[in-house]
């Protein structure tokens, strides 16, 4: 199994929709069972699968002090993939998800204040020892903004290369419990999704499982 987070200290960079879609493709394209956790006080990951008709992903309602002894429950249950949204602010609850992570996926938005605020997540990656890989999510196609974001997070650590552009798509998705992939798979929207959960897909394959280091040894859990 491996972990996933989804992490930002900044509020708006659309955490709860990208944790939601890549957990949905990557059910989709065949890497599951996967399951979601919020850790988000606002719970509108939670919110969006109380309204979700489809079965998957599951969702598991758990507590951050119990999260390492609920995922070796996940992985004992044949879990193979985790993706846990996280709070908008740093926080303890934070950098305990970080430390049952196996990659924390950084979202910003294409604007100044996104990119200063990414440092303080990018401090807490670096200081817990965890594989990150920024995302541009929310852009404006063509928009300078946007090549310049790309600069900006490229000096500071991996860019994943698929961009997640700003789209109504996304939100009305949200609205009842769906994905833009369930409402229509051809869709731009959709493409940019299955591209980026793609990337990320060849990312997870070289660390890895939960648990281990390279060796195959067991690997201590930070609670």
């Amino acid at each position: 199994m491996h972990v996933l987070a989804v992490a930002s200290q900044k509020g708006g960079p659309g955490k709860t929709t990208l944790a939601a879609h890549l957990a949905v493709q990557a059910e989709m394209s065949g890497a599951g069972p996967v399951a979601l956790v919020d850790t988000d006080p606002q719970a509108s990951l939670s919110e969006w699968w109380n309204v979700r008709e489809a079965e998957a992903p599951v969702f598991v309602r758990t507590t951050v002090d119990r999260l390492p002894e609920d995922i070796r429950r996940m992985m004992a249950f044949g879990i193979k993939l985790l993706v846990i949204d996280t709070p908008p602010a740093i926080t303890q609850t934070i950098e305990n998800v970080i430390c049952v992570s196996d990659l924390v996926v950084i979202p910003a938005r294409p604007s100044p204040h996104d990119l200063r605020a990414a440092s303080a997540t990018v401090d807490i990656v670096e200081r817990v020892g965890r594989p990150m890989v920024f995302v541009i999510n929310g852009a404006s196609q063509r928009a300078r903004i946007t090549s310049e974001a790309v600069f900006a997070l490229s000096q500071h650590g991996t860019l994943a290369p698929a961009i997640v552009n700003q789209r109504t798509d996304f939100a009305a998705s949200m609205i009842d419990g769906r994905t833009v992939m369930e409402i229509d798979g051809t869709s731009k929207a959709a493409e940019e999704v299955s591209l980026l959960w793609d990337y990320l897909r060849g990312r997870l394959a070289k660390l890895p499982s939960h648990g281990q280091d390279g060796s195959g040894e067991r690997r201590q859990e930070i609670a």
